[in-house]
């Protein structure tokens, strides 16, 4: 297994950002799914997020939502997440799940965190999960030896922030804005000061994700965070191509774009 730790002690040696990919497992299929993480780790990708598919996904925009739509139609269950884990995670990448608690709470919290270990995964994020009751998860999962991410967001006072970096390992997620996910055409003004207040509270890496959809915008947010995060460009890119083939190459040439940018 990757670590996460590994990960930004590299790009840190590197002195760049590390480059962070997004992709519900099972989406376009349970195989094209490994075969486009795999892609996007080719191409530049130091971290993997596999979305474990949920009906109520309320912080994801219209584009994830139709990814994880078709990934549920696929018929894609936890198995099948941790098969895509242990797939990607075989690349190299250190790979985590992105997940709403409802999911880990229902399978069991230690069967969940013992699975996943076993697959090869780094830790998980949990987006809905609040510092007030992670703590069975936090618990199980430094158990299992896997890291814990939690969220940050331009609204979090002071105090809040506080809370949620004491409950991250592996880094801190900082969402760049209030809203869904979604690629914009310009990375939200709040997200650099973001980056600033929690690093004011923690020594763990900061990385930003929401509306990171061009290398133009990795390389700005490089320019200040340790990770950059892209989730919707990538899922776009397959949504719009005719085919699982076709889907590829476009995932790869955005991923070795992201890599470009974060580079720069």
């Amino acid at each position: 297994m990757t670590t996460l730790a590994s990960v930004f002690d590299k790009a840190r040696a590197e002195k760049r950002a590390a480059l962070v990919g997004y992709l519900p497992a099972g989406f376009p299929s349970k195989d094209g799914g490994v075969a486009a993480a795999t892609a996007m780790v080719e191409a530049g990708c130091d971290v993997i997020e596999i979305g474990l598919p949920y009906s109520d996904p309320l912080m994801d925009g219209p584009t994830i939502q139709d990814a994880v739509h078709r990934s549920l139609l696929n018929g894609t269950r936890i198995a099948d997440v941790m098969r895509t884990v242990e797939g990607v995670a075989a690349t190299g990448a250190a790979t985590l799940v992105m997940t709403y608690w409802n999911p880990i709470d229902r399978y069991g919290v230690e069967r969940f965190a013992r699975e996943l270990a076993a697959a090869g995964g780094a830790g998980t994020i949990t987006p809905d999960l609040t510092p007030e009751e992670s703590g069975p998860w936090r618990e199980a999962s430094a158990a299992a030896g896997i890291d814990t991410v939690f969220l940050v967001a331009p609204s979090s006072t002071e105090e809040r922030i506080r809370a949620v970096a004491e409950c991250c390992t592996g880094f801190v997620y900082a969402a760049s804005l209030m809203g869904v996910t979604g690629a914009r055409e310009t990375v939200s003004s709040a997200a650099e000061s973001l980056v600033k207040r929690t690093r004011a509270h923690t020594d763990l890496p900061v990385c930003v994700g929401l509306g990171v959809g061009t290398g133009a915008q990795a390389a700005e947010v490089a320019g200040y965070a340790d990770g950059v995060i892209v989730g919707s460009a990538f899922i776009r890119r397959i949504l719009d191509a005719p085919d699982e083939a076709a889907g590829l190459l476009a995932v790869r040439e955005l991923g070795a774009e992201m890599a470009r940018g974060v580079r720069a």
